[in-house]
C-alpha cells in the first residue's frame, strides 16, 4: 500500500481533494492531506502538489517520491502572466502533471515552450455521484441560489438590488464576509445559510427554483470551469448565467438548460428570465460525464503513482 500525500496550501474550497481520497482508498491505497510542506514526511513515496507554488527545498527533500504537480486554475491578476511563468520557471520538473483543461496548460506556459518531458494529464472538475440521483420531495423556497465565493458579489450589489425590485428571492449557500453581510442587511428577499457541509449541500440548492451562477468576464476565470454550475446541472436544476466564454460553451452543451443574462439587465428581464425556466429534471442519467468518479477513472496518472501495485 502506498499513501498519497496532498499538499494544497489553506485554500478554502477544493472539492476534488475528497474524491481523490475517494478514488484513491479504493484502489487499495492511503491519503493524507497537509497544508505545509514541512508535514509531510522524509520517506513520503508519492507527493501530489496542489499548486500553488512548490518549494524547491521541500521538492528536494523527497526526491524519493514519485511528484505530481496538479494545476487546477492559472493565476489570477495582478501580474497573472508574471505569477504563471514564475512557477513554469522555478518549479522543479515533476514525475507528472495535472492541469484542468488544455487552456490552463497553455497559460502557465507548459504547451511545448518548456525543455523538459513530464507526461500530463486533463482533468475537469466533476461532482459527487450522488449529485446525479438525490430527489427534492418539496416545492422550491427560493426563486434561485447561489452557492460558492461569496466575495466577488460586493462588486454585483446593484444586481441583488435588480433581484428585488423583479420580486424575486435568493439564497446564499456559503460564508457571507462582514463587508457583504452588510450590504445585504438591507435586503430583506435575501437569506443565507453560512457554510455548509459537502453532503448538505444538494439539500441546500434544491431550495430553490434554479442555479445562479455569476463570474467575472476576465481571464482566467472567464475560461476555467464554474463547479457551482455543473453542481446545479446534476442536480437538475435550470440555471441563469451571466455570458463569458466557458458560460457560453457549457450552455451550447446543455441545450435549454442555461439562460445567459446580464448582469445589468432590468428587474422586468430577470423576471421573465425566471418565468421561462424549465422544470428541474428528476431523471440526470445522461449527465453521468460529470461524476467525479467518471472524471477520475481515466486518469494515466495511478499508473505513474502506483505501477505495478495499482
Amino acid at each position: 500500500m502506498i499513501t498519497v500525500h496532498f499538499v494544497h496550501g489553506a485554500r478554502s474550497y477544493l472539492p476534488e481533494l475528497a474524491a481523490y481520497q475517494a478514488h484513491i482508498e479504493g484502489l487499495g491505497h492511503a491519503v493524507q492531506m497537509h497544508t505545509q510542506a514541512h508535514t509531510v514526511p522524509d520517506g513520503a513515496q508519492a507527493v501530489w502538489w496542489i499548486c500553488g507554488r512548490v518549494p524547491a527545498d521541500q521538492a528536494r527533500r523527497l526526491k524519493g517520491a514519485v511528484q505530481v504537480h496538479e494545476y487546477a486554475s492559472a493565476s489570477v491578476a495582478p501580474l497573472a502572466w508574471l505569477k504563471d511563468r514564475i512557477k513554469q520557471w522555478q518549479h522543479p520538473v515533476p514525475d507528472f502533471r495535472v492541469f484542468q483543461s488544455n487552456w490552463v496548460r497553455q497559460r502557465m506556459g507548459f504547451d511545448g515552450a518548456v525543455p523538459d518531458a513530464a507526461p500530463y494529464a486533463l482533468r475537469d472538475m466533476g461532482v459527487p455521484d450522488a449529485f446525479l440521483t438525490v430527489q427534492s420531495l418539496q416545492p422550491p423556497e427560493f426563486d434561485l441560489v447561489y452557492l460558492g465565493e461569496m466575495r466577488r458579489l460586493l462588486h454585483l450589489v446593484p444586481l441583488l438590488r435588480t433581484l428585488g425590485q423583479a420580486g424575486l428571492h435568493l439564497l446564499l449557500v456559503g460564508d457571507v464576509p462582514p463587508a457583504l453581510q452588510e450590504r445585504l442587511a438591507a435586503f430583506g428577499h435575501i437569506q443565507s445559510t453560512g457554510r455548509v457541509a459537502q453532503s448538505q449541500v444538494p439539500a441546500q440548492l434544491l431550495r430553490a427554483r434554479a442555479g445562479l451562477n455569476l463570474m467575472p468576464d476576465v481571464l482566467p476565470l472567464s475560461e476555467q470551469t464554474s463547479t457551482k454550475m455543473l453542481e446545479y446541472l446534476a442536480l437538475g436544476l435550470p440555471v441563469i448565467s451571466n455570458p463569458y466564454a466557458w458560460a457560453r460553451r457549457t450552455a451550447l452543451a446543455h441545450v435549454g438548460r442555461v439562460h445567459l443574462l446580464d448582469v445589468k439587465a432590468s428587474a422586468a428581464q430577470w423576471q421573465a428570465a425566471v418565468q421561462r425556466l424549465p422544470t428541474r429534471q428528476t431523471d440526470r442519467q445522461h449527465l453521468q460525464s460529470l461524476r467525479w468518479s467518471h472524471q477520475l477513472q481515466a486518469l494515466p496518472v495511478w499508473a505513474t503513482l502506483f505501477g505495478a501495485d495499482r
